[in-house]
């Protein structure tokens, strides 16, 4: 099958629509230019009401990581404690980032269980600089609670960081409200841009922590703040990503963020509806502050059928979903409902995933995943 048809149904980087490639292909323009000015403004402003934030947001040329890099870097120096919550693949990259700045103060919970509050709250107690958080941990499809950790955070009088990089845009995120001091997102995922770009949302507590200097040199977040104050960057950006950007902000504005939460919520439904027609269990635990992502859905892999007979068989059908990651290969997979994901492009993937568990002798019969992911989306 073309690439062309191929339906591209991981959780990151996602499908992009054709408005978002046509600006893509725009002429270049000088990233010092008025031109590329009012661009940065106007995506500024509009993640704002992204990150459903009064903060300053950044724009950097690099991956969610760089924007992870340019938090934890910024804000924790040599000997100074960072508390890093982990339940998943990124948690675990806060705590590798926190490892070479500052003094890691680790909590591990096993991948896809919920956060024992008290054990952080222990860890805040002995005191550190900063907490950091994984808020959609992709690897297990889990929402962690961000709200109740922000609380813990302000007791403690610790900078709060968070990853909302399969978040932001797809699931609640509010910024303010739960007391984020920096929050990150990535281009890939629930705004359905190309790879390439980190937005990163920092508080006026966090700003004032920032030195210069500190933190690298590309991931440097107060010579970030500093140019973006003028509506530039420090470095040369990716220029045509910002074209990209800007073009699915105002296709976000057009749908209404709220409206856009809610068809991912939907769609998440469905996948999850879908999975217990066909007898298939979800991955992560949940728990009152703790649920199911509705940006990816994680499902352990039915009995009967291995990894590459099922995502290889859904491949070679032209859909394409994720597999677990490090000790979760080959026991869990995963689809992605962000983006501009659509209620066709779920149905065609529970439609692809019935034929190959068919076909493989999982299941009998076709139709009943089908069936129990459109009535939970239309419900």
């Amino acid at each position: 099958m073309e690439i062309e048809d191929t339906l591209l149904m991981i959780p990151g980087p996602v499908k992009v629509p054709q408005r978002v490639l046509r600006a893509m292909a725009k002429p270049m323009i000088s990233h010092r230019s008025a031109d590329f000015e009012k661009i940065y403004e106007d995506c500024r402003s509009r993640l704002k009401d992204l990150f459903d934030t009064e903060n300053e947001v950044v724009v950097l040329s690099g991956s969610g990581t760089a924007g992870m890099e340019a938090a934890v870097g910024g804000i924790i120096g040599e000997g100074e404690k960072v508390v890093t919550v982990t339940n998943g693949k990124f948690g675990e990259r806060f705590t590798e980032l926190g490892d070479r700045y500052g003094s890691i103060v680790p909590l591990d919970f096993p991948w896809g269980t919920p956060f024992d509050l008290a054990r952080i709250e222990a860890a805040l107690e002995d005191g550190a600089k900063a907490i950091t958080m994984v808020h959609n941990e992709t690897s297990v499809g889990i929402v962690n609670p961000a709200r109740e950790v922000g609380k813990l955070a302000r007791k403690y009088d610790a900078v709060f960081i968070v990853d909302g990089i399969s978040s932001v845009g797809g699931n609640e995120f509010l910024t303010d409200e739960w007391g984020i001091d920096i929050a990150i997102t990535g281009s890939q995922k629930c705004l359905a841009v190309p790879p390439g770009l980190a937005m990163v949302a920092v508080s006026k507590r966090a700003m004032d922590l920032l030195e210069e200097g500190k933190g690298g040199y590309y991931t440097d977040l107060k010579a970030h703040l500093k140019k973006a104050s003028k509506n530039q960057t420090p470095y040369t950006p990716a220029v045509s990503l910002f074209f990209a950007l800007q073009e699915a902000l105002k296709m976000a504005a057009e749908e209404g963020f709220p409206e856009r939460r809610a068809r991912m919520a939907a769609l998440a439904g469905g996948v999850r509806a879908a999975a217990s027609a066909l007898d298939i269990q979800l991955f992560p635990q949940v728990n009152e502050h703790t649920t199911y992502s509705n940006t990816v859905t994680a499902m352990k892999m039915p009995s009967g059928i291995s990894d590459s007979q099922l995502r290889g068989g859904m491949r070679k059908r032209g859909v394409v979903v994720s597999g677990g990651q490090e000790g979760l290969k080959g026991k869990i997979f995963r689809i992605g409902t962000m983006g501009a994901c659509t209620e066709a492009d779920v149905l065609r993937t529970i439609q692809t995933l019935e034929l190959v568990l068919e076909k493989e002798g999982v299941i009998s019969s076709l139709g009943a995943g089908v069936e129990a992911a459109s009535k939970a989306i239309e419900a």
